[in-house]
């Protein structure tokens, strides 16, 4: 059932559009990122939900109630920022119980509140501390905890882990899934990180420019993207310019180089132009097994990248980028090497426009 509903939303500036006819169902208990580069309209989309902007047309519905227009206060929200907007002058607990102060609960309620959200933040021990006392990591999880202790219908979370380090990030943010998870709290995450959308979300909603590019599941929306922005943004990728060999048999051709899709060229004509991409860890040497593309290559480079070795391969006149996992036996060519590559049809994926 859906929980929070946004329908035909969208927010102009002037002449200028930051997001256009943007829809979205999102069930309870739901943990829904918005990825995207900065200036695509994901910051912009989460403060039409929280009440900081309105939208200049279309509905936003919590359980079926109708929240466009409803002030901040009014909507059932929590909110938790990049820069982590703790009051300085109040101690840990004060911060994490100061909403329900301002909704006026009894402060026998607030005072077990907040003790519960301390343990599931892990930080009994500073209840008492003040804001500088701790950690950036600490600090988050304080503005997080505050926004938990009202019991939000929806966790609006806003670059939450940008201002942090690379392994707090990691920390952190399986912290933030663990605890959205034993909640049952449907969350809203904005991030412009490609691997933190797809380690902690449920469904990803890709923007660009102010639009909706692809959603789905993180497994979807990696291994089967839709669009050539999709295809860029969204992890690693070789990309080539071929043409329509046979449409009914998904055969393309690049430089002379025939290769078969498992879709993507329905309706084109013989001699289309396409754009195809593959990911690089969907090649192999046929050494180690056949697929249905047999490549013949030279091999034109070899990058170690730790747990990752790097092999670029020249196909025909395009070079494409080949990963594979190291180990201690890996047994690797040589620059300047003959040899063959292969994937599978459904590695060599057709982009729309």
């Amino acid at each position: 059932m859906t929980h929070l509903a946004l329908k035909n939303i969208s927010k102009h500036f002037g002449d200028f559009s930051a997001v256009k006819d943007f829809n979205l169902d999102v069930k309870k208990g739901e943990f829904v990122s918005f990825l995207g580069p900065s200036g695509c309209g994901k910051t912009t989309t989460l403060r039409m939900i929280a009440g900081f902007e309105t939208p200049s047309h279309g509905q936003i519905t919590i359980d079926g109630i109708d929240i466009t227009d409803k002030a901040p206060s009014q909507r059932n929200v929590g909110m938790v920022f990049q820069s982590y907007a703790l009051f300085p002058n109040m101690t840990v607990a004060q911060n994490i119980g100061f909403g329900l102060r301002i909704r006026k609960e009894p402060e026998d309620i607030v005072q077990k509140r907040v003790s519960e959200m301390l343990g599931i933040i892990h930080l009994e021990a500073k209840g008492n501390s003040y804001p500088y006392q701790l950690s950036g990591g600490q600090q988050q999880r304080v503005a997080l905890a505050r926004a938990l202790a009202i019991r939000p219908s929806v966790l609006l979370l806003d670059e939450p882990l940008s201002a942090l380090d690379a392994k707090i990030r990691i920390s952190l943010r399986a912290e933030i899934r663990a605890i959205q998870r034993e909640l049952g709290i449907t969350a809203i995450y904005v991030t412009h990180d490609q691997e933190e959308a797809l380690s902690i979300s449920d469904r990803i909603v890709v923007m660009n420019v102010g639009e909706m590019e692809q959603v789905g599941t993180p497994f979807e929306i990696y291994n089967f993207p839709t669009t050539r922005f999709v295809a860029n943004f969204v992890g690693s990728l070789n990309t080539a310019d071929a043409e329509v060999l046979d449409a009914d048999r998904n055969l393309l051709t690049m430089d002379g180089v025939q290769l078969v899709s498992a879709q993507g060229t329905k309706g084109k004509a013989k001699g289309s132009k396409v754009k195809i991409a593959i990911r690089p860890e969907r090649f192999s040497f046929t050494s180690e097994v056949k697929k249905d593309n047999v490549l013949d290559c030279t091999i034109e480079n070899i990058t170690f990248l730790g747990s990752v070795v790097r092999i670029q391969v020249k196909i025909g006149n395009t070079k494409f980028n080949m990963d594979t996992f190291n180990n201690p036996f890996l047994d690797l060519p040589k620059i300047g090497d003959k040899d063959q590559v292969t994937c599978s049809k459904e590695a060599v994926l057709v982009l729309d426009d």
